[in-house]
């Protein structure tokens, strides 16, 4: 469907002509987030659906990853998380010392999402993956290009299981977190490398 390679990058953040300035952004606004994950989703389904032997759609199961491919035969293939994110925790080394990760190869997830998606693999036997789409990253990207990782939720799994709260933060809540009453806004995260990730080129 989609050739995969082990992430091959230099993750310096001292080469990095354009440094993060590793604040907080401080006003998280859900719903702009939201609309612009979707833009993502819809170019991966269209990208998928080039391939004969697949058709994918946006799911419909509540809680459920973004996108459900099925084979020819309507069968369900796999689950499909998107996650584009267009900053990294530049902080990480100072609160989450033990993780040994760097911030140009840090990605993140929220946690209950994780967790979820977990339980979703174990009880339908479906393979789940999560894919991150990473733009304005010039420690790795070359030029606008967004660039897409891919792995396993069974090989996240086994990463938070040797891993486990090493990897774990949790941020203050923000301006825009609060949609309609409700809490919306991501504030627990789980961490995750680049290298840990395959690159996904349609």
């Amino acid at each position: 469907m989609a050739y995969v390679e082990k992430a091959k990058f230099v993750f310096d953040c001292t080469v990095c002509h354009t440094p993060c300035n590793g604040q907080s952004k401080g006003v998280y606004l859900f719903n702009n987030d939201a609309a612009f994950s979707e833009h993502y989703e819809q170019l991966i389904i269209q990208r998928i659906n080039r391939y004969p032997n697949y058709c994918a759609t946006k799911s419909v199961e509540n809680g459920y990853p973004d996108i459900t491919i099925k084979t020819n035969d309507g069968e369900v293939y796999r689950y499909l998380e998107v996650k584009v994110q267009q900053r990294t925790f530049m902080s990480i080394q100072k609160h989450l010392p033990a993780s040994q990760l760097l911030p140009s190869e840090t990605v993140a997830l929220n946690l209950s999402d994780l967790l979820r998606y977990f339980e979703i693999e174990e009880q339908t036997g479906i393979a789940t993956c999560i894919t991150w789409v990473l733009l304005n990253r010039p420690c790795i990207l070359n030029g606008d290009q967004p660039l897409f990782f891919y792995q396993k939720i069974s090989n996240l799994k086994s990463i938070f299981s040797k891993e486990h709260l090493k990897r774990k933060f949790t941020r203050k809540s923000g301006e825009g977190d609060v949609v309609e009453g409700l809490h919306k806004g991501v504030t627990v995260n789980y961490h995750f490398s680049l290298k840990e990730l395959l690159v996904w080129k349609f």
